[in-house]
């Protein structure tokens, strides 16, 4: 990917100094500019609306308080967000625009489809790179890449020894999305730490993209003896799921992954998701001074109750802050040497990197209860 010269160049030029792309001066200070890449449209997109708000308020806060100190420079951080739609070719096209304006770190992508699709390109480019939410494991194959997530194996290995260990439940059905590598990676993670824990996957249902007809799966399970059933898959898809489970008369209890963070505002009854349990690193009514100071912010700018891609976001632009400060220095290769040195403490947890790129912080279990999401503690 050709990176061109900035189009504020010339003007630039014309008060006497050079700015490189991406970094222009705005004052006394410089701005860095973050590229984020999510889906904006489509059915995933409350993902990246999230996490592109999420880092707004990040951003508003930083750039208010002085910004970001490197060296002897005040960085004024910006961001651009492109939407990728959650496809791999969309994003190919959305990342090398990203690339052409100059961008010198990328937030994003959101979706692990979509990030499996550029890996290797940003890699070669050499840019930093920090996906929120992303949590397909190949994602941090090359050392450029680095996630705040849990990754697919963690969230399915965790949720089987919940279902096994922590609630004794040893019949287990599994709803899966065979057409989505997210959906898949914790569905296979789960299944082996299911049987190494002694339990059984009775039933393991499989739907492709954009269905939402869920009865045939459903009722292959109502006629096993499981006794619970785990749905690895986004919001959209766990609100058609529990709502027909309901219609066909099945009280059976739910788990889910964090593609779940969402799912009561896709439902018509809130009733169909009572004590329905999934992995979030964050919800909107823990009592912490700091998630509530960033949840009335949120409310605040966007009219709305910000999410766990959200908290995922505005850490992910905390944790790129922390970066610059210790690496001392604005360049790719830098910011990635100075992740594995660096500990912030977000929203979503206290966490530091390994030098494979992937998070080190505790897992939050999120239970809904009368309609609303809520701590649990095991």
């Amino acid at each position: 990917m050709k990176k061109v010269l900035c189009l504020g160049l010339i003007s630039a030029m014309a008060v006497g100094s050079l700015a490189g792309c991406g970094k222009k001066e705005t004052g006394s200070s410089t701005e860095f500019l973050i590229g984020g890449l999510g889906p904006l449209t489509g059915q995933a997109a409350s993902y990246g609306v999230s996490v592109k708000q999420g880092a707004e308020v990040a951003i508003e806060e930083i750039n208010k308080a002085g910004g970001v100190k490197v060296g002897d420079s005040s960085l004024q951080l910006k961001l651009d967000f492109a939407d990728d739609e959650a496809s791999g070719d969309t994003a190919m096209s959305a990342y090398n625009s990203l690339m052409d304006k100059g961008i010198q770190a990328l937030l994003g992508t959101v979706t692990s489809g979509a990030g499996l699709a550029i890996a290797e390109q940003t890699n070669a480019d050499g840019i930093f790179q920090i996906t929120p939410s992303g949590s397909a494991q190949d994602l941090t194959a090359y050392d450029n890449a680095y996630r705040l997530c849990f990754t697919d194996p963690v969230q399915g290995v965790t949720m089987a020894d919940y279902a096994v260990k922590d609630l004794g439940l040893t019949k287990i059905a599994v709803i899966y999305n065979n057409s989505d590598e997210y959906s898949t990676g914790v569905m296979k993670a789960f299944a082996d730490q299911v049987a190494k824990d002694g339990g059984e996957i009775v039933a393991s249902e499989a739907f492709e993209k954009d269905a939402v007809d869920f009865t045939t799966q459903l009722t292959t399970i109502k006629g096993t003896d499981a006794q619970i059933i785990f749905v690895p898959a986004y919001y959209q898809d766990a609100a058609y799921i529990t709502t027909q489970a309901a219609e066909l008369g099945m009280n059976l209890p739910f788990i889910g992954s964090d593609g779940w963070d969402g799912v009561l505002a896709k439902v018509v009854d809130p009733k169909v998701l009572e004590g329905a349990t999934f992995l979030s690193p964050f919800y909107a009514t823990d009592t912490d001074p700091k998630i509530q100071a960033f949840t009335t912010a949120y409310k605040e700018k966007y009219d709305a109750v910000p999410d766990q891609f959200a908290a995922d976001g505005y850490d992910s632009v905390y944790v790129i802050k922390a970066a610059l400060e210790k690496a001392g220095s604005t360049k790719s290769e830098d910011l990635i040497k100075a992740m594995t040195e660096i500990q912030v403490s977000g929203l979503t947890g206290d966490v530091t990197f390994t030098a494979d790129g992937e998070p080190n912080k505790g897992v939050k279990f999120v239970k809904i209860v009368n309609g609303e999401y809520t701590s649990l503690t095991k």
